[in-house]
């Protein structure tokens, strides 16, 4: 399978219902009219010279198109993705409006075998959600880290 790292930041807030998480849904018309499994960790592919914590930096940047918050990151591991991607996180408590967010772009050719290229946001629009609901739709491949962050703040 794939031998490809992926490197995040998970924000969390508190809120009166308990721990939220921003989780961003891919950009993109394969994922457009999916909800289940489509959202994600703001995380992007980092090269083995990079460190993956610079590469959770750097790609909340590149796909949030904000400036990753300070404060204490919790680590939250690695987890191994159904297409053999692993992705390394980190969790920071932090608030963000969504509203914010300018996020990145990718360009692919659309529609297949048509010769065109278009360009797609990296994440279409990113939610903070309870985790109950944010394991109902993250990459199933990352609910680890959801379990992780619920055992840290439990």
């Amino acid at each position: 399978m794939s031998g490809k790292r992926s490197a995040g930041l998970l924000l969390f807030r508190h809120t009166d219902d308990g721990i939220e998480v921003l989780l961003g849904h891919m950009g993109g018309p394969f994922f457009a009219r999916r909800d289940a499994g489509a959202w994600s960790v703001p995380k992007g592919e980092y090269e083995p010279d990079e460190p993956a914590w610079d590469a959770a930096r750097r790609e909340f940047q590149e796909e949030l198109g904000l400036a990753p918050p300070d404060g204490q990151a919790v680590p939250l591991g690695e987890v191994r993705q159904a297409n053999g991607k692993i992705v390394t996180a980190w969790a920071i408590e932090a608030d963000l409006d969504p509203a914010t967010v300018v996020p990145g772009t990718f360009t692919m050719e659309w529609p297949p075998k048509s010769g065109r290229s278009q360009e797609f946001p990296e994440l279409d629009r990113v939610e903070w959600f309870g985790l109950d609901r944010a394991r109902a739709v993250i990459v199933k491949g990352q609910t680890g880290f959801l379990d992780r962050l619920a055992e840290h703040s439990g």
